[in-house]
């Protein structure tokens, strides 16, 4: 049970310096208060509420872990390396497919909506 509290006290530290710091964060919590009474509204069950909560979830998931990979990177050295700067790039794309994913998933929500039916 300590170790289960201890991790939840890290994770809420990691969360108060990501909120207070990281302004891609910032906006991914945002872009969450806000798609939870939109993505109700769009809605048809809640297996696609969950679906579309979830993929603003992997987001700020695949953003936590690219910050991650920053700070190390960072920690290690802040002069140009190319296994560095590669490291940073793939976090970077890893943002980016979830942006993609996310951005999907919505934009189907929103024309089934339109539409009607279910797609």
């Amino acid at each position: 049970m300590k170790r289960l509290l201890n991790a939840f006290r890290n994770s809420l530290r990691a969360f108060g310096r990501l909120i207070r710091t990281e302004k891609a964060f910032q906006q991914e919590v945002v872009l969450l208060l806000a798609a939870l009474p939109v993505a109700w509204f769009l809605s048809q069950s809640w297996w696609s509420f969950a679906l579309l909560i979830g993929a603003i979830l992997l987001l700020i998931i695949v953003e936590v872990l690219n910050t991650g990979i920053e700070a190390a990177c960072d920690a290690f050295s802040r002069e140009f390396n190319t296994d560095i700067q590669l490291a940073k790039d793939c976090g970077s794309l890893a943002v980016l497919i979830s942006i993609v994913i996310a951005g999907g998933v919505w934009l189907l929500a929103v024309a089934e909506k339109i539409a009607g039916v279910a797609l």
